[in-house]
């Protein structure tokens, strides 16, 4: 009896874990096409959504819930840099540096690390503006500790880095030049996430709240899952560890370093959303700090193309991000 009143006790701990996650709030007009979404916010108030596909698919919003309106393509030729896959980019970030807009994007085919990390700029992310300037000089190969997909730019203190990686030894980072459109001279790349057992961890945003930068990062399999779902909790889910530092010593909740198979959950499937990843973090002027991200809807459909955008506010008052 004591055998399973455990095993009972023990589902209902895990039910009302999974219960807790809020389900994502309000998004209006086109919230699918919204594959590793990156979000930004012009001075004159209007939101823009950076995606994956259709060569950095561009779509704007008076208002975070939307609704989202379809612009066009950022990079309608592709990229110049010569790899497969530069008329076929991914997981887009963009920020503002002074007055310019920057945005990153990777070069890759599925499951190979001949990748690179490119970027362009705009004055104003409008369609039409973005001049691309080829690769940032952070490339793989095999052999590489890393692949060079999914870049995230964060400002410390005036020193930019770039955190990025997918699989392989997992998250890495390096230090850009400034303006950040390359690496800096003899700077070399190092790993801040990596889980040797499954290495299955990309798509890292480093976001600084308080005395922390938090390291949030996707973990498990993210594509695919109409034709070839994974066993239950091994879909993308959203993971996040912590430090003093942006450059290193990152650790989750436990303590454990995120080098060694570390990190906390933060959003995970639940209900009718399943897979969340992608993520990025954004101060919004009215929600404070917002995690957003893509999912599958499961009342929808499980097909890549079918990818929703999901956005919820963040609560750091432990001393964590919680959902």
């Amino acid at each position: 009896m004591a055998i399973l009143y455990a095993a009972v006790w023990g589902i209902l701990l895990w039910l009302s874990t999974v219960a807790a996650y809020a389900n994502p709030k309000a998004c209006s007009g086109t919230c699918v096409n919204t594959h590793d979404p990156s979000i930004i916010r012009r001075s004159d108030g209007t939101y823009f959504r950076f995606s994956t596909g259709g060569k950095i698919a561009v779509h704007t919003a008076p208002d975070i819930t939307g609704p989202w309106t379809y612009k066009g393509a950022a990079l309608p030729s592709g990229s110049s840099i010569n790899l497969g896959g530069n008329q076929d980019l991914w997981a887009p970030e963009v920020v503002l540096i002074g007055n310019t807009y920057y945005l990153y994007y990777s070069v890759s085919t599925f499951g190979v690390q001949d990748s690179a990390i490119g970027v362009a700029t705009s004055s104003s992310m409008d369609v039409g503006t973005w001049k691309d300037l080829g690769s940032t000089g952070i490339r793989s190969s095999a052999g590489k500790p890393y692949n060079a997909i999914d870049p995230n730019l964060i400002n410390v203190g005036g020193t930019y880095y770039i955190t990025f990686g997918s699989f392989w030894k997992d998250i890495h980072q390096v230090v850009m030049k400034s303006p950040p459109t390359a690496v800096a001279s003899g700077a070399s790349a190092y790993q801040v996430a990596y889980d040797p057992v499954k290495t299955d961890e990309e798509g890292a945003f480093v976001f600084k709240y308080g005395s922390y930068y938090y390291l949030f990062y996707s973990k498990g399999q993210c594509c695919g899952y109409d034709a070839n779902r994974p066993a239950a909790g091994g879909e993308y889910k959203i993971m996040v560890c912590r430090s003093a530092s942006a450059t290193g010593g990152f650790v989750d909740k436990s303590g454990k370093a995120c080098t060694s198979s570390g990190g906390t959950v933060v959003l995970e499937s639940h209900g009718n959303v399943y897979g969340p990843g992608g993520q990025g973090v954004y101060n919004d002027p009215t929600h404070g700090p917002i995690l957003y991200y893509h999912y599958v809807d499961t009342r929808i459909g499980y097909a890549d193309g079918q990818k929703q955008f999901g956005w919820n506010t963040i609560d750091f008052s432990s001393g964590w991000p919680v959902v």
